[in-house]
């Protein structure tokens, strides 16, 4: 068993352990591996362990894995870091899901060059939870309006939410934020039959995204190992 499998095993068993505590199965929650700065050598270990959903923050760093990894068509991607406007075409061409789509200037953009020999983009809005000047996303009273202008846009498909809650060290805290999420991810529901992911939930707050209701969790260096920033990476 080579090390990134034996990771793989472990934060299943962890998925597995925070859904039996709350009551639900874990063939719930996808496991979102987050590959950024790991080579596509790194994601090929995942992917002989049976991974198949995988996370990038890096445009061009995500472009690359994902012609390298041509041969595997059952892999999905996932971008879900920031996007810039001049990038969100790499996006529309190369990726199934977009984590971080939070205007709907860069909604239109992926819309318009979302390649018609491919289905819709799955898209989630993301959601500034916490409220933080350094991070992206909206505030949750913004949320109605912007999926209403994502369902207008016939080559996206509106998913659901996403977010990043600023770290808490008490497990209550956490709960109370993710709580406030999967409160917004369950109101969205009932506007747009298609929404069924609501994106929470690392390592460190693994836990209390799952009994809140995460349909997704993505898990980096748990999978992976520590990353190495030295490594060049384009945004």
């Amino acid at each position: 068993m080579t090390s990134i499998e034996h990771n793989l095993q472990q934060v299943r068993e962890r998925i597995a352990a925070a859904a039996a505590r709350c009551g639900r199965a874990p063939e719930e929650i996808t496991l979102l591996a987050v590959s950024k700065t790991k080579p596509a050598s790194a994601v090929a270990e995942a992917i002989a362990a049976g991974q198949q959903a995988f996370g990038e923050n890096y445009v061009q760093e995500g472009v690359e894995k994902v012609a390298e990894l041509a041969a595997h068509p059952e892999l999905q991607w996932h971008f879900i870091g920031p996007l810039q406007s001049n990038k969100s075409r790499l996006v529309a061409e190369n990726f199934a899901w977009c984590h971080t789509v939070d205007r709907e200037r860069i909604a239109q953009r992926l819309n318009d060059q979302r390649p018609d020999v491919l289905p819709p983009l799955n898209v989630l809005i993301q959601v500034n939870i916490s409220d933080e000047n350094s991070k992206s996303g909206i505030m949750l009273e913004a949320i109605p309006a912007l999926a209403a202008q994502i369902a207008a846009l016939p080559r996206l498909r509106l998913r659901g939410l996403m977010a990043i809650p600023a770290p808490e060290a008490e497990y209550e805290r956490q709960l109370a934020v993710c709580k406030q999420m999967a409160n917004a991810f369950n109101a969205l529901k009932q506007d747009y039959p298609d929404v069924d992911t609501l994106s929470l939930g690392m390592s460190d707050d693994i836990d209390a995204a799952i009994a809140a209701g995460s349909t997704m969790v993505r898990i980096g260096t748990a999978v992976f190992g520590a990353r190495d920033y030295a490594r060049p990476s384009q945004q």
